[in-house]
């Protein structure tokens, strides 16, 4: 009788732990999307390769573009961008290739970023990083530094490189992740733009 009680009290812990466990790690819904291009001058933007907004209640999407050049502003040989949302995390990613930025004077052959928050049990759990290969700046190397990194430039223009910032409020949270944030005279430009959203059970 002893070693009866005892596998069923096992076995009631068990599916108990199971349980408790499936039921932290739940997400109620995602949002996010990745916008490998973000383009505003004098007020007019577009976004090239956006994955438009996750719905949420999850699942995926993506866009890609090839041989891209907006009015002298920036060009790109590929952009891709993907968000997706499933069981207890939400990710999006942005990713370019042979990228030319004019007004910074800056040369790229790959940009990318990504975003991901996860449920860490009823709680949200952020990160996020960018990558940046063989990028120049008025011919000078950079490479990816720590976040929010900035730099300033002739003629009134500007950098963030490795942008990033993030919330959470309760079971909410999010993370926003631009490798390369260009300003300007009336010129706004995001290179590898991605978000990433979750509200945890």
């Amino acid at each position: 009788m002893g070693t009866r009680i005892s596998i069923l009290t096992a076995v009631f812990a068990l599916a108990a732990a199971v349980a408790a466990s499936t039921a932290s790690a739940a997400a109620t819904s995602y949002s996010g999307h990745a916008r490998p291009l973000s383009v505003t001058t004098f007020g007019v933007g577009v976004a090239i390769g956006d994955t438009g907004e996750l719905p949420s209640t999850g699942g995926s999407e993506s866009a890609s573009l090839t041989d891209v050049n907006l009015l002298g502003l920036a060009s790109v040989g590929l952009l891709e961008g993907t968000a997706s949302g499933k069981s207890d995390q939400s990710t999006s990613q942005a990713s370019l290739v042979s990228v030319s930025i004019p007004i910074a004077g800056l040369e790229a052959d790959v940009v990318k970023s990504q975003a991901s928050a996860q449920c860490n049990g009823a709680t949200p759990s952020l990160s996020g990083s960018s990558d940046l290969v063989n990028v120049t700046i008025l011919g000078m190397p950079i490479s990816a530094p720590m976040p929010n990194v900035a730099v300033t430039l002739p003629a009134g223009t500007s950098l963030l490189l490795n942008e990033q910032t993030s919330s959470t409020s309760g079971g909410k949270g999010w993370r926003t992740v631009n490798a390369i944030h260009v300003t300007g005279p009336g010129t706004d430009i995001v290179v590898a733009g991605a978000e990433s959203d979750i509200t945890c059970a």
